[in-house]
């Protein structure tokens, strides 16, 4: 299953205007929560910016705070990860450059695992929503209106319905949303 999972304000954004993302630091409930979600991952196809972000849990050993974040460490870094990026010529850690496109990059993933395959990144989760690719939206949606950013989801040309699956309300007020694209009868 290739699914979409994003921290998002109230009215959308992944990150704020500047593109800061200090408003979305997770609680320990929650970060244990990420923890055991990103545990049931195959393979995690990135944009160059999350990829960019990420990368410290990989390739600096002293950033881990505590028990938690180096296991958080130690469980990313085995997840196999494809770099989808127009300037990068190399990637670090356990990642490679995507050589195909969104498609087919999808389904080798999908092919390679028998786990979960998450997309990350705005721009390249958008190009999967648009491509019919994604199977679920997994919302984690924090209590701020931001008034601008990157938007998570892309404008679509048909809707996509979806089916609420799964929500819970953490200690610190974010909102889990899971959501999988509906499979309706045929009429």
């Amino acid at each position: 299953m290739l699914m979409v999972s994003m921290s998002v304000s109230v009215d959308g954004f992944i990150n704020d205007r500047e593109g800061g993302l200090g408003w979305s630091v997770p609680s320990e409930e929650l970060f244990r929560f990420h923890l055991a979600r990103v545990r049931e991952i195959g393979v995690e196809l990135l944009g160059r910016r999350l990829y960019e972000t990420m990368l410290v849990w990989e390739t600096d050993p002293s950033f881990p705070d505590d028990e938690f974040e180096a296991e958080f460490a130690e469980v990313w870094s085995a997840i196999p990860k494809v770099v989808f990026s127009r300037t990068l010529d190399r990637v670090q850690g356990n990642a490679r450059l995507a050589t195909g496109t969104v498609a087919d990059e999808v389904a080798a993933a999908l092919a390679a695992t028998d786990k979960d395959v998450e997309i990350g990144g705005a721009d390249l989760a958008g190009q999967a929503i648009e491509l019919g690719l994604v199977d679920e939206l997994r919302i984690f949606r924090h209590p701020i209106v931001l008034g601008g950013g990157t938007p998570l989801l892309p404008p679509v040309a048909t809707p996509i319905e979806l089916d609420l699956v799964e929500t819970r309300t953490f200690s610190s007020r974010v909102i889990y949303e899971r959501y999988r694209r509906s499979v309706r009868p045929a009429s």
